[in-house]
């Protein structure tokens, strides 16, 4: 029951953004004069139409939201989750750690935020494009962004790492050089799948 009422309110929550996003663009169409006469005739009892639908789905998911929140086993379930996380942020709250996690997660903001920019360009160079390495690039880009943030704000309320405009310099410093070389690692090793690529599409061509 509870699975199910979680994947209600996902399937709510869809509706809602559909429906919010179907009425914008009505919103933005301007139709001829003609049509508009019509439209304007026709739009009252439409609008209002879809205007009640998308508040009943409002309240059911909010409703959802509601009994989610009270839930003895939805509360259950998330403190399953969190309990493990508190405790190993307690153990890990030192100046040491905060160093490291900045230096990792600066490290793949300066790599896939390099990848994106200029090695879709070097590949591009050499004929290639794969949709599925932009998206993963970007994906890592946004996980390294947030993690960056993250690790920023807990190091800021739990320890002295970001008091220290030295130890603050120096994770940027090695995130900035490892960053640049897994980006240049990366990127060699998707110039090589472009090319054998390539070679395998010329010699299917051959063989044809």
């Amino acid at each position: 029951m509870f699975v199910l009422r979680l994947g209600l309110a996902g399937m709510l929550a869809v509706l809602i953004m559909h429906g919010a996003t179907l009425h914008a663009q009505d919103d933005k169409a301007s139709p001829t004069p003609s049509a508009a006469t019509a439209t304007n005739e026709a739009a009252p009892g439409a609008t209002s139409t879809a205007d009640q639908a998308l508040r009943d789905a409002q309240q059911k998911v909010e409703a959802l939201k509601n009994e989610l929140d009270k839930s003895r086993q939805a509360q259950q379930i998330s403190a399953g989750l969190l309990d493990p996380i508190y405790r190993l942020a307690e153990q890990l709250a030192f100046p040491m750690f905060h160093w490291l996690a900045f230096a990792i997660m600066a490290t793949g903001v300066i790599s896939y935020a390099l990848q994106l920019v200029i090695g879709k360009l070097v590949v591009l160079s050499k004929m290639g494009f794969s949709m599925a390495e932009i998206l993963s690039d970007a994906l890592g880009l946004v996980i390294s962004l947030i993690g960056l943030v993250l690790t920023t704000q807990a190091a800021a309320e739990n320890s002295t790492f970001t008091q220290s405009p030295a130890a603050v310099l120096s994770a940027a410093v090695v995130g900035i050089v490892f960053g640049f070389i897994f980006y240049r690692w990366g990127q060699s090793h998707e110039i090589q799948a472009t090319l054998g690529r390539q070679v395998s599409q010329a010699r299917g061509t051959k063989s044809v």
